[in-house]
């Protein structure tokens, strides 16, 4: 028989695993796209707790005021730049095709004008590997090649905040605060020390199951844990 897991609890959408939209400081991503080279002041750097880097508070010409993600070696004062054959410099933001090979970028965009959706989190960047044709190959943080459109956007330099995981919690409320910010379940524990009416691998038995670790493809939502359908279980034999 299937169980409500916690994983499946999470759409009901109730504050216990709902994140704290109301502490955000709101929505960081690239300017529209447009045609024509627009320039921003960086007027602060805030701090949000739904993202893991800096933010940098931009003001452009226009009077617009909006966040982006923070990269290094930036300060209060200094402009960001957008648009085609500008600087190649920390924040400034072009596209693919503009962007020399073997540059650190972040902040990549998916769809050209969506704002970003890759390489976000503090310190990471990723590096414009090769261009072709119609498209480019970016070496992503993950050591992955991934291809973008030409003319996708993205951010020139490293995010802001590296080193963040290197620096201990020290307390176990710190660490819960932290993972509640993100809509992060903390503390997070195996499924065999749950009691059995948490998960099907509960139980006073514990580490003696009773059933398989391995869930067929056509078993109940609350039943797929461990081994989804595997295609075979066990040491592999050379």
């Amino acid at each position: 028989m299937g169980k409500r897991l916690i994983q499946q609890r999470r759409g009901r959408g109730t504050p216990t695993y709902k994140s704290l939209k109301h502490r955000s400081k709101g929505k960081a991503g690239n300017a529209r796209l447009t045609n024509e080279t627009a320039k921003a002041e960086i007027i602060d750097i805030v701090d949000c707790p739904n993202h893991s880097a800096p933010l940098l508070k931009l003001k452009h010409e226009n009077g617009e005021k909006r966040l982006n993600i923070a990269p290094e070696g930036v300060k209060v004062g200094d402009y960001i730049e957008s648009g085609e054959n500008i600087a190649i410099k920390p924040g400034n933001l072009l596209s693919l095709r503009q962007i020399p090979e073997g540059t650190l970028i972040y902040n990549i965009e998916k769809l050209p004008g969506d704002g970003g959706r890759f390489v976000r989190s503090s310190g990471a960047f990723a590096k414009v590997a090769s261009k072709l044709k119609n498209k480019a190959i970016v070496l992503m943080p993950s050591k992955k090649q991934k291809e973008f459109g030409l003319n996708c956007r993205a951010n020139i330099g490293t995010v802001a905040g590296g080193g963040r995981t290197e620096k201990p919690f020290l307390k176990a409320g710190s660490k819960y605060y932290a993972m509640k910010a993100k809509n992060k379940l903390y503390p997070h524990v195996s499924g065999v020390s749950m009691n059995a009416v948490d998960h099907p691998f509960g139980g006073t038995s514990s580490s003696h199951k009773g059933i398989p670790t391995q869930s067929g493809r056509n078993d109940p939502p609350g039943r797929k844990v461990g081994m989804l359908s595997p295609k075979r279980s066990g040491r592999k034999k050379r």
